[in-house]
């Protein structure tokens, strides 16, 4: 099948399109024909050379897909819900950059009605990286305040519709006034960090309080800003490194704001963690994508055999939500 393989490390030159073996089926698996995969910065990661493949997964590249089931999994229980024909999505260890993929069951989220089939290949990774960190990991709640660093990207988009739609007051930082007036639409506060101090913007906002919970995908940079925007009892989830791995961490501010620090990844979470993040992601997240309160943004589809060119433009940062591939 037509997939494109980790193969060596770099840029985005070194994506090819090229042949992989056919994925088979497993007892507990889905196959699908993938419709199109969203591509994810553990992608760039991984093709940099930054992000192993988990042991036993396949070489191909992708974590999430769109398409349709062809063939079950002798244990998949008749209480997935599952049939062939069905327009699933998935959130997958790898492999989504091909043809076909096999996902575990409790991975594979029916398509949410009225969600166009290509961009739901956006939604399963942002979902599952959203609910489970501001909402099961840092228990954000009704009436609180989030400040999503990154807000126009894909996770920053659609934690801003999430947390909306739950209620919450959502603030976030972005670097261009195009980026400004997308998160605006989408009900979110928007912070040039080019031309502010978002420190002093979020005290301002929020009448002196701060932040009650922090969604970071910066990483050491913004450690100790995130601190002191950050309210008494609230909590910083990073997921992202993007300004670097090591940074310094005030315990005392830390103390004195009973403020919890928080770090996870997704995808070396075991089977039964994953499980538990959809479960939860079908609950809370899908009637809010049915209902249209929650919407996939895709900024641009490429075609499979363009993957170098859509991870270059995924690198440039000049998106605004998802950037996909179609097959």
């Amino acid at each position: 099948m037509r997939a494109v393989r980790d193969l060596r490390s770099g840029g985005p030159e070194v994506l090819e399109v090229g042949e992989a073996p056919e994925p088979s089926v497993t007892p507990d698996g889905v196959l699908i024909e993938v419709t199109a995969a969203g591509i994810n910065r553990a992608d760039v990661l991984q093709r940099q050379g930054n992000y192993p493949v988990p042991p036993g997964a396949t070489d191909v590249f992708g974590l999430e897909v769109s398409g349709t089931v062809t063939a079950l999994g002798a244990d998949v229980p008749d209480a997935a819900g599952l049939a062939v024909g069905d327009s699933v999505v998935a959130l997958v260890d790898s492999g989504g950059y091909a043809e076909r993929v096999v996902a575990p069951w409790p991975q594979v989220l029916p398509l949410p009605d009225g969600v166009d089939p290509v961009a739901a290949a956006g939604l399963p990774e942002v979902a599952a990286t959203v609910f489970s960190n501001v909402f099961m990991a840092a228990a954000a709640r009704e009436g609180e305040t989030l400040l999503v660093h990154g807000g126009a990207g894909g996770i920053g988009t659609h934690a801003i519709q999430v947390a909306r739609a739950l209620g919450m007051t959502v603030l976030t930082t972005v670097g261009n006034e195009e980026k400004a007036r997308v998160v605006r639409e989408l009900g979110a506060q928007a912070i040039n960090y080019r031309e502010e101090d978002f420190v002093e913007r979020v005290h301002e906002l929020t009448g002196g309080r701060g932040a009650d919970v922090v969604l970071d995908v910066v990483g050491a940079a913004y450690l100790g800003p995130n601190l002191e925007a950050l309210a008494t009892n609230g909590r910083i989830v990073i997921i992202g490194m993007q300004g670097g791995a090591k940074g310094e961490l005030n315990v005392g501010r830390l103390l004195q704001k009973r403020a919890a620090v928080i770090g996870t990844t997704l995808r070396a979470r075991p089977a039964a963690e994953k499980a538990s993040i959809m479960a939860a992601v079908r609950e809370h997240v899908w009637p809010l994508v049915a209902s249209g309160r929650v919407r996939p943004l895709v900024s641009r589809a490429f075609p499979l055999e363009q993957a170098r060119q859509a991870h270059e433009y995924f690198d440039s940062g000049s998106h605004v939500g998802k950037v996909l591939l179609t097959l």
